[in-house]
């Protein structure tokens, strides 16, 4: 009970509510972290490709690395080497994958299931780099990923505006 009292005069307390540092709307900093994952993609998408990993010789020798170098589970590089064997599909498959998650989160558009999906992928890369690469490199991009799917992260400065207007009954907004 105590806690609650305290907890309300805090909220009350012109000392604590007015602060003197600039503060953005908790929407808008969803807006900076979503575009900003959108461009991570979007700049991914053309390093990789430029480096030729999208094709099935270069997506090949790259997945199989991560087998050989990393230490992800036994199972997870199995799913590796079965991606590695159809490269010559996956490799494109990714290409379209990373590029569109770019463009939707960038946009805005259906960024709340883009940002599942980047969520998924980038989840996969993760376990797949384990022992290869800083665990922290992907694991925030996973969290800001996490962090717009499970907020409103289309609501503002996004195409989903628009089409929550257009569509309001769509849980997905």
């Amino acid at each position: 009970m105590h806690h609650r009292v305290r907890r309300r005069r805090a909220a009350r307390d012109p000392r604590v509510s007015n602060s003197k540092l600039p503060a953005l709307e908790p929407a808008h900093v969803l807006v900076i972290l979503r575009v900003a994952l959108g461009v991570l993609f979007v700049s991914t998408f053309f390093e990789n490709l430029g480096k030729g990993l999208y094709g099935a010789d270069g997506y090949a020798a790259l997945i199989r690395g991560y087998i050989r170098n990393g230490q992800a589970p036994a199972v997870w590089k199995q799913v590796m080497e079965l991606t590695a064997a159809h490269a010559a599909v996956a490799g494109p498959l990714q290409a379209i994958l990373e590029a569109s998650l770019g463009v939707s989160l960038t946009l805005g558009l259906f960024a709340r299931p883009a940002a599942l999906v980047a969520f998924g992928l980038l989840t996969g890369l993760w376990v797949s780099e384990w022992g290869t690469a800083w665990i922290w490199e992907l694991l925030v991009p996973m969290i800001v990923a996490a962090a717009l799917a499970l907020g409103p992260s289309g609501r503002h400065a996004a195409l989903d505006v628009a089409l929550a207007r257009r569509w309001p009954e769509l849980p997905i907004w």
